[in-house]
């Protein structure tokens, strides 16, 4: 998805910069979390286009089904009234659904799937922001000391402050990094490879739907006495 990758580059661009631009880190953290607060309601966009998918594709299968239904009634009512030509037609109908009902079964899969993922993203970004607002004030704690501590001794005292913010922002990045591997991990597992004996297998189930239509028309009469 783009907006994996438009995050992957906020994070590593910020942390980079981040890094490079130390002296101030509270001004740097305060940055930081401005960029992930703008990720995040991109986010939010995104997922709920996502999951807009989810729910159509599943109101898809429902309707599908409500139509294969209609079809096998309106069979059954062609037999009661003694006219099997009808009653084939509406299986043959039936049947086609029931093809149509398999791809749109796996489509609302396929969103679902997507759906979590995006909404695993938000809540993972959520829960992050809310961790980096709790160490930023921390860190501002620690610069306020660290202020303090210069008058005494500038030339120390604004090493450790610089050494302080490069771990800081190290552990920042590794988490970062950890995130992007297993959204990519994910991506790779849930990749679908080209079935080629599917595309075989619709091939010869074409070839005998007329049987199958045959079939299915001589089982109903035979439930329904005919």
């Amino acid at each position: 998805m783009g907006v994996l990758d438009r995050f992957a580059d906020i994070i590593k661009a910020n942390v980079n910069d981040l890094l490079d631009r130390a002296e101030d880190p509270a001004k740097m953290v305060d940055q930081y979390l401005r960029d992930l607060t703008e990720s995040l309601a991109e986010v939010k966009h995104e997922t709920a286009g996502v999951m807009a998918e989810e729910a159509r594709t599943a109101r898809a299968v429902a309707e599908n089904n409500k139509e294969i239904e209609k079809y096998v009634g309106l069979a059954r009512r062609a037999l009661q009234a003694g006219n099997e030509d009808d009653a084939r037609t509406f299986l043959a109908k039936k049947q086609q659904l029931e093809a149509k009902g398999e791809s749109l079964g796996t489509a609302a899969e396929a969103a679902s799937t997507n759906a979590q993922r995006m909404r695993d993203l938000h809540d993972k970004l959520v829960s992050d922001i809310e961790t980096l607002r709790g160490r930023r004030e921390a860190i501002k704690a620690k610069v306020a000391v660290a202020k303090t501590q210069d008058k005494v001794n500038k030339v120390s005292s604004a090493g450790d402050g610089a050494a302080a913010a490069m771990s800081a922002f190290d552990r920042m990045e590794a988490r970062a990094d950890e995130m992007l591997d297993r959204s990519n991990a994910m991506s790779e597992l849930n990749a679908t490879p080209e079935d080629a004996a599917a595309a075989l297998e619709r091939k010869y189930a074409e070839a005998g739907s007329t049987a199958a239509v045959d079939e299915e028309l001589e089982a109903m009469k035979r439930e329904m006495g005919l």
